[in-house]
């Protein structure tokens, strides 16, 4: 299905945040919730390597962005400041799957452990709700 035509999941709106790596891949959505932040997108040709899969790059840059706003968003579930940001210390990614253009990608992210200085989050990563990725990460607070 052409990327214009099909719509995300209730809930989802545009990203709010957008950055010279994004860009390229707009429309970007998420969907705000007390200590995490979801994001999706509908894969199109952008996404997507020579073989129409979409690329493992798009997904663990995606992933790090939706771990880091969420645990930027369980601090503040806390009652804590997120101080200048957070910075990205280790991100890993296993691949289980493979979503195809026209599905809808989405990043399911939970924030394990928000401490003083560190934070770790681990993300579920589906195309058409069948998992093909899962992600976690270390945020540095600085």
């Amino acid at each position: 299905m052409p990327q214009d035509r099909m719509l995300p999941p209730d809930g989802f709106e545009r990203h709010f945040r957008r950055s010279g790596l994004t860009d390229p891949w707009e429309p970007l959505y998420s969907r705000k919730q007390d200590d995490r932040l979801l994001m999706g997108l509908v894969l199109a040709e952008p996404h997507c390597n020579s073989r129409g899969l979409v690329h493992g790059g798009l997904i663990a840059a995606l992933a790090d962005n939706a771990m880091g706003l969420s645990c930027v968003f369980a601090l503040a579930a806390a009652g804590r400041d997120a101080g200048k940001g957070l910075v990205t210390v280790s991100l890993g990614t296993d691949y289980l799957g493979a979503g195809k253009l026209g599905e809808w990608l989405q990043i399911n992210p939970e924030p394990v452990k928000v401490g003083d200085s560190i934070c770790f989050a681990r993300a579920l990563i589906t195309s058409n709700d069948v998992p093909v990725a899962m992600a976690n990460a270390t945020f540095k607070i600085l």
